[in-house]
């Protein structure tokens, strides 16, 4: 299966190379456009009528909301997430009238745009193996029984975002190797103690094991695996 395409429609460059950069991350997408400027990316938009659009809301020449409702009108097949720092509850519902596949505030993390892409991948999923249409079909599509990213709003107040995405990185690089909390915090720049509380946050979400290892002498060691 192709790759879906995406466009970037973001003014701050530095932001729209991270972007770019996250997306290289995720399986299934493929950037072929950025516009810094609202006349870049229609005209891009309309060059490569992508899957879909990352769309900022202020520009220097024009608001996203705007370009959103033009691609509604003109693009049926491209879908938009808007990534923003408008906060206005006004824009908000305008988004969302305009049919915005989710709605992203500023600063964004990796697990955050992760987290919505693969949602979106399922959906165009979901939407393209139906071929009979009943109930529990536009139940699946409308009101998905889960929503991934809805893990990441029930992070407590004790657990840094961006903080958590540097410790799950560094899991991701033990391959099958056990770390405890000591060294975990040496990586990412931490104290043994809240490296601790990190890893046993993701243990209860299931994404790290711990095991103890015991040793020649002395108490036994705490150490964390990736699943």
């Amino acid at each position: 299966m192709a790759n879906l395409t995406v466009v970037v429609a973001e003014d701050d460059q530095k932001i729209a190379d991270i972007q770019c950069r996250f997306i290289e991350k995720i399986a299934g997408f493929e950037v072929v456009g950025v516009g810094n400027t609202i006349a870049e990316s229609e005209e891009i938009i309309d060059v490569f009528q992508p899957d879909l659009v990352l769309l900022d809301v202020y520009f220097p020449d024009g608001n996203g909301i705007d370009l959103l409702w033009k691609i509604r009108r003109q693009y049926k097949n491209t879908d938009v997430i808007c990534i923003t720092s408008a906060k206005e509850v006004e824009t908000l519902q305008n988004a969302v009238r305009g049919g915005v596949f989710d709605y992203i505030l500023k600063p964004m993390t990796f697990g955050r745009l992760q987290s919505t892409m693969s949602s979106y991948l399922a959906h165009r999923s979901k939407l393209s193996d139906i071929t009979e249409l009943d109930q529990s079909n536009v139940d699946n599509i409308i009101r998905p029984a889960g929503d991934t990213h809805k893990t990441e709003e029930r992070i407590p107040k004790s657990i840094d975002p961006l903080t958590l995405e540097k410790v799950t990185e560094e899991v991701g690089k033990l391959k099958g190797e056990g770390v405890n909390a000591e060294d975990m915090g040496a990586r990412v720049g931490i104290g043994r103690t809240t490296a601790r509380r990190y890893l046993e946050f993701l243990v209860s979400k299931g994404t790290v094991k711990p095991n103890l290892v015991y040793g020649s002498v002395g108490r036994p060691e705490r150490l964390y695996f990736e699943v």
